[in-house]
């Protein structure tokens, strides 16, 4: 069969990252949409003022590094960040503290290394866990659902006038980590839980894993990191349930629709900057967040543990990468390890 003759450039379909960030920001819609549903205008507020901070950010530390400001500033990275990092916080966390969490993420999550391709860790996760550890009580404090109209979310979060008491609510995982010997039958009778999750939260879970799929379908990622993750939270929950008993840590359902699974799972551990590289090691890396997600859910000390786990994980890539390497076609597979004498 004869082969077409055509001459160069040889273009490719591979995504850019301009392109990739844009169908990231894209595939965040429906999380952004029930969110907004479920919590109000905040969402929308908090998204709005963080891709604001989040810009810039980048271009004050672009403009400190001596690099161009507009080339960096248009492969949509920050914005990337500052979205995922905006859906992570509480819908109505005071603006500074969104100042703090989307400043760090830029400043000490990416341009500290030397800016995007180069971070070992999150930046997201990072601004995340900065702002929870300083400030637990504002990180921990979530409304009621539908309570606020757009006046009231706008005037709460920039400090023009304070809310009542009473309008927050525990989420279902606090109230599952402060169970006081209560089945689960009795703790489903607390207004924080829906039908199988969170009330409201298997919305949200299930507008992410669409989110999910549909960059799945485009191949911004392999299925084996998010797959990982699942498989091992599920896995896990398994093992360890306890059917409706006081001490049960909740079903695989439960943790598959409660907290942050999807989003997580999707959107946080697929990052290919500072996850593990190869097939078996996205599987590993996946893995590893599932379970470290359940152990800190269960006995840990954060209700939800996405960051934390993520962080940890992160820090373990390299050494994932290392131990499964593919061989090289046409080379020995490649000794690991350390040996003595060296």
């Amino acid at each position: 069969m004869a082969l077409p003759r055509i001459t160069s450039p040889h273009a490719t379909g591979s995504n850019r990252t301009r392109q990739v960030m844009l169908l990231v920001l894209a595939a965040t819609l429906p999380g952004v949409l029930a969110l907004t549903w479920l919590y109000g205008a905040g969402t929308l507020i908090n998204l709005l003022w963080a891709s604001t901070v989040a810009l810039a950010v980048e271009a004050l530390l672009l403009r400190l590094r001596q690099r161009p400001v507009r080339f960096f500033l248009a492969d949509g990275s920050a914005l990337v960040t500052a979205v995922l990092l905006a859906l992570a916080l509480p819908p109505y966390a005071p603006w500074w503290l969104t100042l703090i969490a989307v400043g760090g993420a830029i400043a000490f999550g990416k341009q500290l290394y030397g800016g995007l391709g180069q971070n070992p860790f999150n930046p997201a996760m990072i601004g995340y866990v900065v702002v929870l550890i300083s400030f637990p009580l504002e990180m921990t404090t979530w409304p009621a659902t539908h309570a606020f109209g757009p006046v009231d979310a706008f005037s709460h979060i920039f400090g023009i006038a304070s809310l009542p008491d009473g309008w927050s609510q525990a989420t279902a995982l606090d109230v599952l980590k402060i169970n006081q010997s209560l089945t689960v039958a009795e703790l489903w009778q607390n207004p924080a839980f829906g039908h199988y999750g969170g009330i409201g939260s298997e919305v949200v879970n299930l507008a992410f894993l669409a989110g999910g799929l549909f960059m799945l379908h485009k191949r911004l990622f392999s299925w084996h990191a998010p797959v990982g993750m699942l498989g091992a939270l599920v896995l896990m929950s398994l093992i360890f349930w306890n059917g409706s008993g006081s001490d049960s840590n909740g079903s695989p359902v439960f943790h598959l629709l409660t907290g942050a699974t999807m989003f997580g799972a999707f959107f946080i551990v697929t990052d290919p900057v500072s996850g593990a590289t190869s097939t078996l090691g996205r599987l590993i890396f996946g893995a590893g967040v599932g379970i470290l997600v359940y152990v800190i859910r269960a006995w840990g000390g954060y209700p939800d543990a996405m960051a934390f786990a993520v962080l940890l994980m992160n820090l373990a890539a390299p050494t994932i990468d290392y131990y499964t390497r593919p061989r090289t076609y046409g080379h020995r597979k490649p000794e690991r390890g350390f040996k003595l004498g060296e």
